[in-house]
C-alpha cells in the first residue's frame, strides 16, 4: 500500500531545468521499484525512467538519457526526476508510479499511481 503525491512540474523555456518530486505515504517506501512515466495529450503513456530499491539501477528512455537524472531517497520516501536541457517535446504530464518488484517499463505493470503533475517547455 502506498499514495503517490507529484510535485515540482510548472512552465520552463527550452533549455532549461525543472525537478520532480514525488512523495510517498506509509513506511514500505524503501521495497518498491519506482518509475516516472509521461503522457502528453492525445498521445500514449510512455516510460521515462525508472530506480531500483537499492538505487543501484537505472533505466531511461533513450530520448531523455544524459538529460533527465532519477534518484530516490528512502529516508525521505521521496523520487525525484531531476530535467534538464528541457525541450518542447518534453511537454506532458508527468505521473509518479510503483510497483513491488522487478524494474519494468511497461505501464500496465506498475501498480500505484500518483496524480500527476504538468511539465511544459516553451520555445
Amino acid at each position: 500500500q502506498v499514495q503517490l503525491v507529484e510535485s515540482g512540474g510548472g512552465l520552463v523555456q527550452a533549455g532549461g531545468s525543472l525537478r520532480l518530486s514525488c512523495a510517498a505515504s506509509g513506511r514500505t517506501f524503501s521495497s518498491y521499484i519506482m518509475a516516472w512515466f509521461r503522457q502528453a495529450p492525445g498521445k500514449e503513456r510512455e516510460f521515462v525512467a525508472a530506480i531500483t530499491r537499492s538505487g543501484v539501477s537505472l533505466n531511461y528512455r533513450d530520448s531523455v538519457k544524459g538529460r533527465f537524472i532519477i534518484s530516490r531517497d528512502n529516508a525521505k520516501n521521496t523520487v525525484y526526476l531531476q530535467m534538464n536541457s528541457l525541450k518542447p517535446e518534453d511537454t506532458a504530464v508527468y505521473y509518479c508510479a510503483a510497483r513491488g518488484a522487478v524494474l519494468r517499463t511497461n505501464p500496465l505493470e506498475y501498480d500505484y499511481w500518483g496524480q500527476g503533475t504538468q511539465v511544459t517547455v516553451s520555445s
